[in-house]
């Protein structure tokens, strides 16, 4: 990458963003026109570096799977709460859509803290 590119990258990367891994339970708080809307669901997949990073966030609506690709480093994402983690072994966990129910659901991690 061209060093310009990079240096204007760097700086537009956010750093207020927490880390957000597949299988967490987040809550993304987007600007929409004059008001904040909250879309809470599971990350099922991460793809991208830099400014072009993204993740696809998973909810049940109604009975109705929704699913929104949400530019990590865009000014209309105010804020990212992890609600909580998942514990999963794959990157991209693309099989949550044809599960229906409590197969659904992921076990949580278990934070250890160490004193």
């Amino acid at each position: 990458m061209h060093p310009i590119i990079a240096q204007i990258e760097a700086s537009r990367l956010r750093t207020d963003l927490p880390d957000v891994r597949p299988g967490d339970q987040v809550r993304v708080h987007l600007r929409v026109m004059d008001r904040t809307q909250v879309f809470e669901g599971v990350v099922i997949a991460r793809r991208g570096r830099g400014l072009s990073e993204t993740i696809t966030v998973r909810k049940v609506s109604y009975g109705v799977g929704v699913e929104k690709i949400i530019p990590l480093h865009a000014p209309v994402v105010e804020a990212i709460e992890i609600v909580r983690r998942g514990r999963v072994r794959r990157a991209k966990l693309y099989y949550l859509r044809t599960r229906v129910g409590k197969t659904s659901r992921l076990r949580e991690k278990r934070e250890t803290t160490r004193s």
